[in-house]
């Protein structure tokens, strides 16, 4: 394992890594690698704090789980049993949403449907804005008809938790899941960063070399956390491989920490998920599906049970083995996405099929060999010139506008150009440009996978609406655009602008 995370750490020029290997219910192997915040000399240790993301999503159904063994809730409750106000677009589907549906991404929504109420952050979304926004959100396809992954429902799972467990689910989690598990490094909520170990900070890319994201002195509960707010050391993490690999695991009363029948449940395929080329060829896998917050599969004749963690410059990978008795944890602190995808599967391979002798160095090439991102003549805008709108003569279509779940945005002159702000998520704001032929949005502080198109339409009276989509056809389904519908509300003069 030591020659396969140098490999990665130095074919990618990783900031930081930790890497650590389960097997016959000991640690065997912990791999650390780089720093926390690049450039500061401070090492990796297996007590530094990563940003685990989409893998508090298994933690978030854990906490579920020991809810029903304690008769708190059962799976095929109604959501408005315990969130009364809780509503989709259709009435049918606010009624028939079961608590076990809020965790297997059958709602009908598009993926990463209301995204933009959680990122980029910080924002001033709140879980009840979060909450509320869900009765607006457009479904794609019926409910429970297919597989497209979510953030916001894991929120409401949150939020259920909460209610039936009569207090808050930062607290709920620590109490259900990392106290008795002895995850003791782990964060959730608010905190301190000096009062906890060291914290590992988010890096991204500028102009070759990474750039450190640090956080400020208190970390604000937000309201993504039960989609992916978890903080969590290698050391941590670990312990809850240990946990899902051990079924007699005991909580502090000696008592099983989670029943059989709860385990099986978590790990059974409740909802089918695309089996891809890549899984048949890698892998031979024959089937792929969701649980209840882990991904199931097979690898070479042997049953996995997986999820992986992306927010902006943090990433993380949990694989599980169980007929085998392994798992394996990837913490990584930089946009780092085919890394973990390359080392995620060497170590993979170690243990289903070793014989094959796969390295990094064989991913790295099965990757560059594989399909890539759309031809940026597919329409990108990457390729065509940009300029800045200019904002006189004025267009008709300056202005305030208003989508029901995302909030307010303006539209308006700024110094010599046109400037696009959000009143609730202040990233996303930045300059309009004009690039062939159409309008664009170039946010300030995100990068060029989060540019976006503006499009002017018109509605009922004249007045305009507004309406967005991504530029980058392949960048990350978190930037939600198609979900959004604006209508204009006032001029920007009513705002002082």
């Amino acid at each position: 394992m030591a020659a396969a995370v140098d490999d990665a750490a130095a074919h990618y020029g990783l900031p930081g890594i930790a890497v650590g290997v389960v097997e016959g219910g000991k640690v065997r192997q912990m791999e650390l690698r780089g720093e926390g915040v690049a450039g500061s000399g401070e090492a990796i240790t297996a007590d530094t704090l990563f940003k685990v993301a989409s893998n508090t999503k298994a933690m978030t159904a854990a906490l579920l789980a020991r809810q029903v063994d304690a008769g708190l809730l059962a799976w095929d409750d109604p959501v408005v049993k315990h969130l009364p106000g809780f509503r989709m677009l259709e009435e049918w589907v606010t009624r028939e949403m079961q608590v076990r549906d809020l965790l297997i991404h059958n709602s009908g929504l598009g993926p990463g449907a209301g995204d933009l109420m959680l990122w980029p952050e910080p924002n001033a979304f709140t879980r009840e804005d979060v909450i509320a926004g869900l009765a607006h959100l457009k479904p794609r396809w019926s409910f429970r008809s297919r597989y497209a992954y979510d953030n916001t429902l894991y929120i409401v799972a949150g939020e259920v938790a909460a209610a039936a467990g009569g207090a808050p689910y930062d607290v709920l989690l620590r109490r259900e899941v990392f106290e008795p598990l002895g995850m003791d490094g782990c964060r959730i909520g608010e905190w301190r960063v000096d009062e906890t170990g060291p914290v590992a900070a988010p890096h991204g890319r500028r102009d070759g070399s990474w750039v450190a994201r640090p956080d400020g002195p208190l970390v604000a509960d937000m309201p993504m956390a039960a989609a992916g707010g978890v903080r969590c050391s290698l050391q941590d993490m670990l312990r809850w491989v240990q946990a899902w690999l051990d079924p007699a695991t005991a909580g502090p009363d000696g008592r099983p920490w989670l029943s059989a029948t709860q385990r099986s449940a978590v790990w059974t395929a409740h909802m089918p998920m695309p089996l891809t080329t890549r899984m048949r060829d890698w892998n031979r896998s024959h089937y792929s599906a969701y649980g209840y917050g882990w991904r199931l599969s097979d690898v070479d004749g042997t049953a996995k049970v997986a999820h992986t963690g992306t927010l902006s410059g943090m990433y993380s990978a949990v694989t599980l083995l169980p007929e085998r008795d392994v798992g394996f944890v990837i913490l990584l602190n930089g946009d780092a996405g085919d890394a973990r995808t390359v080392l995620e599967q060497t170590l993979g391979k170690h243990f289903s099929a070793p014989q094959e002798r796969r390295n990094v160095a064989h991913y790295v090439q099965a990757l560059a060999a594989g399909p890539g991102p759309q031809d940026a003549a597919s329409g990108d805008g990457q390729g065509a010139a940009r300029a800045p709108v200019a904002p006189a003569p004025a267009p008709a279509w300056l202005g305030r506008y208003r989508d029901p779940w995302f909030g307010e945005v303006t539209v308006c002159r700024s110094g010599d150009g046109v400037r696009f702000t959000s009143a609730k998520s202040p990233r996303l704001s930045g300059p309009v440009l004009s690039a062939g032929g159409r309008l664009l949005v170039d946010f300030d502080t995100l990068g060029p996978d989060a540019d976006a198109w503006l499009d002017v339409g018109g509605e009922a009276g004249g007045r305009p609406g507004l309406t967005m989509a991504k530029v980058d056809p392949e960048a990350d389904f978190s930037y939600d655009y198609e979900d959004l519908a604006f209508t204009y509300v006032g001029a920007c003069e009513a705002a002082g602008l």
